[in-house]
């Protein structure tokens, strides 16, 4: 089954629905975006063969949707690009993918006119080249199987070069069924806000929200500003919304410090980063009982656990700190080094599988080998679980800090920090240390107006953890360096301290 029957689907059933706005501009209805991306899979099969892929380089716009179905009916494959990367990282994924053809928004187009090849066409969004994708006689769509590829989904390299996991449409389809089944539960009268970035998590659950015939809202800003949101969730009924847990920060402190509720909010799903404690706490506090939480990754897209709205319990501290259950049709283990099964509450590696995990990293069989083992995909996660079946992470594998023998997990140590009055952000690398192997570190943002003192942090974290796992060292900073889905990029932090260590000792 095409991911483009989804859309096929809701067009006859309801063809004259708003499908597309930008801000609280009707864009077009179901029938036309139908009509659109018939017409643009049409110009692609006439150009490529099938499975071809086709990059798209935008900011989010409302043509994406058009581009995104017009490729699945197509038989070709949706290769998106963090537009927030580099112009020669950008580059680097176009010529991995070996792309036929690159969608790229005005503001992105200039920058990557070192891809157009006579293999790889540049086609700027909204332009005349852009226009001819959407003139000619339309042709019915390809016929294409579940195993056909639909999504090539780049890692957002931050630990090196990005790998493209391999989704098919069967993929994107559990993907879908199992958010339909366990997070979200809406209509055609509903709304879906992209804030978050078209490429990634926002994105991903088009397909679902296609299947009901609910609006696609793109802010008129093409990104997220909190005031923004809250004005889209006055103008639009029933919304939902994917965000990372930075980005419902943002929306807590705004709405506190304008006195501004989101009316018309049903739900904002999480996820991409931790969401603290206190912070999950703090927001179910200002806008009630409307989040869920997913834990996924790129090789299995929004889909390992996840907890629903129901189970967000703000008296249940355990609940608050996990990422979940086991979501519909998905298997999840802990286990150890050799791939065993671990007893309820040991540390080990989280691994899982069901139909949403990719088919594997494109051209990269070593990747694919080392991460998919005997129908498992190994995530790199540590985790444990209880004994509800309820998963909670400690970190990834590669962030785990060995200090003097002794496993010490940063989340731990950032959720008491966090737990400080005034202390707004925090994350916990570990720095190379000749004695230890490595010692913790701290990077700390205060709330504005507030003074804290080392001596003060250190006194806190003395009274809730083990002293072997305070830090060693806090460094106060403005911001924390991110991604544009909001992750902190901790090897850049971990590569300060490197560099810092290296003049010290020059």
């Amino acid at each position: 089954m095409s991911l483009f029957t989804l859309l096929e689907r809701s067009a006859r059933r309801f063809p004259d629905h708003g499908a597309v706005y930008v801000g609280n501009e009707k864009i077009v209805d179901y029938a036309q975006l139908q009509c659109a991306a018939l017409t643009m899979s049409s110009n692609l099969q006439r150009a490529f063969p099938p499975g071809a892929r086709i990059a798209v380089a935008s900011e989010n716009r409302p043509e994406i949707l058009e581009i995104m179905f017009g490729i699945w009916a197509a038989g070709m494959v949706f290769v998106p690009l963090n537009y927030k990367l580099h112009a020669r990282e950008m580059a680097q994924i176009i010529q991995d993918a070996s792309a036929s053809v690159v969608f790229a928004s005005p503001a992105l187009a200039p920058a990557l006119e070192s891809v157009a090849t006579p293999e790889t066409s540049l086609v700027t969004i909204g332009q005349a080249s852009y226009q001819e994708y959407l003139t000619g006689e339309s042709m019915p769509a390809a016929r294409v199987q579940p195993e056909d590829l639909a999504w090539l989904f780049y890692t957002s390299g931050t630990t090196g070069r990005s790998k493209g996991a391999m989704l098919s449409h069967r993929n994107l389809m559990m993907m879908t069924s199992c958010h339909l089944a366990d997070l979200e539960h809406f209509d055609e009268h509903a709304s879906q806000i992209h804030a978050a970035p078209m490429s990634h998590g926002s994105g991903l659950y088009i397909p679902a929200y296609i299947s009901r015939g609910a609006r696609q809202v793109v802010p008129a800003s093409g990104g997220y500003e909190p005031a923004e949101f809250l004005d889209l969730c006055a103008a639009h009924p029933s919304c939902g919304a994917f965000l990372a847990p930075t980005m419902i920060q943002r929306l807590r402190r705004e709405a506190e410090k304008s006195g501004r509720r989101p009316k018309n909010l049903r739900c904002i799903v999480y996820g991409g980063g931790p969401m603290y404690v206190e912070e999950i706490k703090q927001s179910l506090a200002v806008f009630g009982p409307v989040f869920a939480h997913i834990y996924g990754q790129g090789e299995a897209p929004m889909t390992i656990t996840g907890l629903s709205q129901a189970d967000l319990d703000a008296s249940d501290d355990d609940m608050l700190a996990s990422v979940g259950f086991a979501r519909t049709g998905v298997e999840v283990k802990v286990v150890d080094e050799d791939g065993q099964a671990l007893p309820v509450g040991e540390i080990g590696e989280i691994i899982c599988r069901s139909d949403a995990v990719m088919q594997g990293y494109w051209k990269n069989p070593s990747a694919t080998a080392k991460t998919l083992r005997d129908g498992w995909l190994y995530t790199g996660d540590m985790g444990v679980l209880d004994e509800r079946g309820l998963l909670t992470l400690r970190d990834r594998s590669k962030d785990v800090i060995i200090s003097g023998g002794s496993n010490i997990y940063p989340r731990e140590v950032e959720e008491a920090l966090l737990r400080y009055p005034g202390v707004a952000e925090v994350c916990v690398v570990g720095r190379k240390d000749p004695e230890w192997g490595e010692t913790v570190v701290a990077y700390m943002v205060l709330d504005e107006e507030v003074d804290i003192g080392a001596e003060a942090l250190d006194a806190h974290c003395l009274s809730c953890i083990a002293r072997f796992k305070r830090p060693k060292e806090y460094i106060f900073v403005d911001a924390l360096p991110k991604n544009s889905y909001g992750k902190v990029l901790k090897r850049e932090l971990r590569d300060q301290l490197d560099r810092i260590e290296y003049v010290r000792l020059g």
